[in-house]
């Protein structure tokens, strides 16, 4: 039975593009399907390497949180979403154990809030248009709205502010004007240069989105919130999300209101949807391959070499005066090019899987210990102080260029921990064997019954 499920076997299919659907009608099939996941043996996925399990680290390597981080910064260049998704769950926890009193501070965000700000901001362009029009019908008469002159405006204002009355300290904080939304923080007590420039960004998200920032609230985490805004959600963000213009906005409302995780629940949705449903398979599928690119071909070019012997000698045997048995000696060199070939084809060496061995990856040859990784971890998801997830400067990277072909083809390897992932590879490389035999059963079939030439 066991080898009737690894025949029957079929890794995960890669996902290039997937995202959920946008009707809001749908949304709840979206939260049902994030929540139900893509494991099973249709997917390809077995239930230990769920997603659900990885991120409660639950397996080990080359599956655990660490290896799904580095596969999404290195391979898919979308870490921001784990990063993102880690953080949510850890900003949903802490915020659960804030006081009753404190949470008050900060409403659930509910879909009849959006539904009214939405009106809300018709209501004001349907308004603002109507002004407009009044204005242009009106101008030049005496009702122009446009504000008149009537005395000398450069005559001195005996009940203007003194000049110098402001200390230099209160003058340099703030710069703005009575709209709410020019509101510019240029120092206070927000703390860091760090913190100020989170302000700033997160100020400028909400007036690209014709919102009214108000910098100062009573309500828990903002300063934290304002993070968010500047590294994931504004456009043009060091890890900006890939999201739509339409769910920027929405969120945006949704944070100018509260603090509440509830805020952030659509792109929380697109966010994990993504991770489910791509990301996840994706990581998966290339964990399966136990070799680099170069070894892989190595391989190829081995398992052809085989296949071609064997059709050379083949083609001797039965060109020359010899017995027709004799032809079988290539089917030897057949199994072997035609197994080879096939594990290939999957990204698999059979010699490494043999010793149930993989190569490292490159960061892995030059990587730091485990407790910078634990550091590093909690930089990238729940701290999101850090810049862009571009790697172009990590030390590795030249030392890994500098390797030539050779080096490359045998690099470092490792035993694979992780069982479920052994079992898969159990299952490729049965499959690999039974088509190399059925394989090479055909072609020695073929050339037994040819006749012999007897050229030699």
């Amino acid at each position: 039975m066991r080898i009737l499920h690894a025949i029957l076997y079929r890794r995960p299919v890669y996902v290039d593009t997937l995202g959920p659907p946008d009707a809001p009608s749908d949304q709840n099939s979206i939260e049902h399907s994030t929540k139900s996941g893509a494991t099973g043996i249709a997917s390809g996925i077995p239930d230990a390497l769920s997603f659900d399990r990885i991120i409660a680290s639950g397996t080990c390597p080359p599956c655990t949180i660490r290896d799904f981080m580095n596969y999404l910064k290195y391979i898919e260049f979308a870490a921001e979403n784990l990063q993102f998704f880690l953080w949510y769950y850890d900003y949903e926890k802490r915020f659960n154990q804030l006081d009753p009193v404190t949470r008050l501070l900060a409403p659930e965000w509910t879909a009849t809030n959006a539904d009214n700000e939405i009106m809300v901001a018709q209501f004001k362009a349907t308004a603002q248009a109507k002004n407009r029009e009044t204005a242009a019908i009106f101008q030049g008469t005496m009702f122009d709205s446009k504000p008149k002159v009537l005395t000398n405006e450069f005559a001195i204002n005996p009940f203007a502010t003194p000049t110098g009355s402001l200390t230099s300290d209160s003058a340099s904080n703030f710069r703005g004007t009575s709209n709410n939304s020019n509101w510019e923080f240029n120092g206070g007590d927000l703390g860091s240069d760090s913190a100020r420039s989170h302000a700033r960004a997160a100020a400028s998200a909400f007036e690209n989105a014709k919102l009214n920032w108000q910098p100062f609230t009573i309500q828990p985490f903002r300063e934290e919130i304002a993070r968010i805004i500047a590294t994931y959600i504004a456009e043009g963000a060091p890890r900006e999300l890939n999201i739509s213009a339409r769910e920027r906005t929405s969120v945006l409302h949704a944070l100018r209101n509260t603090t509440h995780p509830s805020a952030l629940r659509t792109i929380i949705s697109t966010t994990e949807w993504s991770l489910r449903h791509q990301a996840h398979p994706n990581f998966i599928r290339w964990a399966i391959c136990n070799a680099n690119p170069p070894r892989v071909t190595f391989a190829r070019s081995l398992g052809v070499g085989c296949v071609t012997g064997g059709f050379a000698l083949a083609s001797i045997l039965t060109a020359s005066h010899v017995g027709r048995g004799w032809r079988a000696s290539a089917a030897i060199l057949w199994f072997l090019g035609f197994s080879t070939l096939f594990s290939a084809w999957k990204g698999m060496c059979i010699v490494l899987h043999g010793m149930h061995h993989r190569q490292m990856r490159p960061w892995e040859l030059f990587s730091e210990t485990e407790e910078d990784w634990a550091y590093e971890l909690q930089k990238m998801s729940n701290d999101s102080v850090s810049s862009s997830n571009s790697f172009e400067n990590e030390p590795w990277v030249p030392q890994y260029g500098n390797r030539n072909v050779l080096s490359r083809t045998f690099d470092r390897e490792v035993w694979i921990q992780e069982p479920a992932l052994r079992h898969i590879q159990d299952a490729i490389f049965i499959q690999s064997v039974v088509l190399g035999f059925i394989t090479t059963l055909l072609l020695t079939g073929v050339f037994l019954v040819m006749p012999s030439g007897n050229k030699f």
